[in-house]
């Protein structure tokens, strides 16, 4: 198929549009940064470039993964999340079905699912979170505008039937968190794979999956992130006993981490379950806690990316 992939120069960008091409499709990147896979320079938000983009190669599906993230909050206006998260997204659905594009996969975030107080993970158990949560009440400009392009979605496959499928992505950025310094690092990335992270190959993955399955799916929000090992029935032991639910769950698991200087997580207050991508598309991250545990008593490098002075190429040049 021909694909159009936007924000082709991002983190995702770099390992999708690779596996794409391996996956027999023809792939038109389109960023503002230049990359090894971004053939046109350009933002979503111009509409007469998406025009032409649409007009000349025949789009068969469109991934749009491009986007201001929750870093940019700091760097960008709110008025530019809007007009790239929002009205691009808006420039694409339009084109896509006035070209006659048969399938759209949009990736957002588990960001617009998190209001303050599960932020402030204030209660006596965990949250746990999958498709039906809500009400929804993103707490900042990012969360908001995924929100709102999640509902643009909707809203042209409600009215044009155009296949759509929507991708809660769970974290999966290589650079060390803006608000978590203790623990920090590995660590904190390698506790996450517990119950809100993923690798950046998974996430690729997932996409492809998502482009396959849509025009069968036809509308669909799914949560993605690694299988926590946990269920329901743990909520209230997360969150006042979490190292010792792990402890029961991996015994090896404390040692390991003593040996590395890591500590585990002592409360959790979210999960996120991403039962029903597994469920409906037949997917399931393959990095789990579990491989970050045999990394660890394998003495192999981690299962996944971490680098504390990752840059966005669009900020490459600011």
């Amino acid at each position: 198929m021909r694909i159009l992939l936007t924000g082709a120069s991002g983190w995702l960008g770099r390992f999708l549009a690779p596996a794409l091409v391996r996956a027999g499709h023809a792939v038109t990147g389109l960023d503002i940064a230049a990359g090894p896979h971004t053939d046109v320079l350009g933002s979503v938000a111009d509409a007469a470039l998406v025009e032409q983009l649409f007009a000349e190669h025949r789009f068969d599906g469109v991934i749009h993964a491009g986007a201001l993230h929750k870093p940019d909050i700091v760097r960008y206006p709110a008025q530019a999340f809007v007009d790239v998260n929002v009205t691009g997204a808006l420039h694409l659905l339009q084109a896509a079905v006035r070209h006659g594009a048969g399938r759209f996969v949009f990736t957002s975030t588990t960001s617009l699912m998190i209001t303050r107080a599960i932020r402030d993970e204030a209660g006596d158990a965990a949250v746990w979170l999958d498709e039906s949560a809500g009400p929804l009440a993103p707490r900042n400009i990012y969360g908001v505008t995924k929100r709102a392009a999640e509902e643009l979605c909707r809203l042209w496959h409600d009215l044009h039937g155009l296949p759509v499928i929507c991708l809660r992505t769970a974290r999966f950025f290589p650079e060390d968190d803006d608000t978590l310094a203790v623990p920090s690092g590995e660590n904190l990335k390698a506790n996450e794979f517990l119950n809100r992270r993923l690798t950046v190959e998974d996430c690729a993955a997932a996409h492809i999956a998502a482009l396959d399955a849509a025009p069968r799916i036809g509308w669909g929000v799914y949560v993605v992130s690694a299988p926590p090992p946990f269920t329901r029935a743990d909520a209230a032991r997360l969150k006042t006993d979490a190292a010792g639910l792990i402890g029961t769950l991996f015994p090896d698991a404390p040692a390991l981490y003593a040996a590395r200087g890591w500590v585990l997580p002592q409360s959790i207050g979210r999960v996120y379950d991403p039962s029903a991508i597994e469920r409906d598309l037949g997917f399931r991250c393959q990095t789990d806690f579990a491989a970050v545990l045999a990394a660890l008593r394998e003495g192999r490098d981690m299962p996944f990316r971490h680098d504390p002075g990752y840059l966005p190429a669009k900020e490459m040049g600011r």
